[in-house]
């Protein structure tokens, strides 16, 4: 049977960190949470997911500046990330997430089976 694959979701609303996590851990993966991007950064010295699902709009530090950071440091560059947004893309928008080499971006409120079939994806 193949490694767990874990996977890190920054979100400042605990609400949608519970349910994204119990959706993907009844899918079989591993979940680690951060609540911003300060905290997610913090984590990633010691740990380091195989994904993570990064909210956009967050106090202090944004999605794209927490992605930005990651994306900087060798030890993180090559994280697969994915965005979890309020916001519809547009395409300046899609530049920046093709800069930031993020994978996708999935709109909230989002679908349970569309979250882990583009989770699936971004793994792949």
């Amino acid at each position: 049977m193949p490694a767990k694959k874990t996977i890190m979701v920054v979100d400042d609303e605990p609400s949608l960190i519970e349910l994204v996590k119990a959706i993907l851990e009844a899918e079989g993966y591993s979940v680690v949470s951060a609540s911003s991007g300060k905290e997610c950064l913090e984590k990633l010295k010691k740990t380091k997911p195989d994904l993570i699902l990064m909210d956009m709009m967050m106090p202090s530090m944004s999605g794209r500046e927490t992605t930005e950071k990651i994306r900087q440091n060798p030890e993180t560059k090559d994280i697969k990330v994915v965005f979890l947004t309020v916001a519809r893309f547009s395409d300046t928008g899609k530049d920046v997430l093709n800069k930031l080499r993020v994978l996708d971006y999935i709109t909230k409120p989002f679908d349970n089976d569309d979250l882990i079939r583009r989770v699936k994806k971004a793994l792949s």
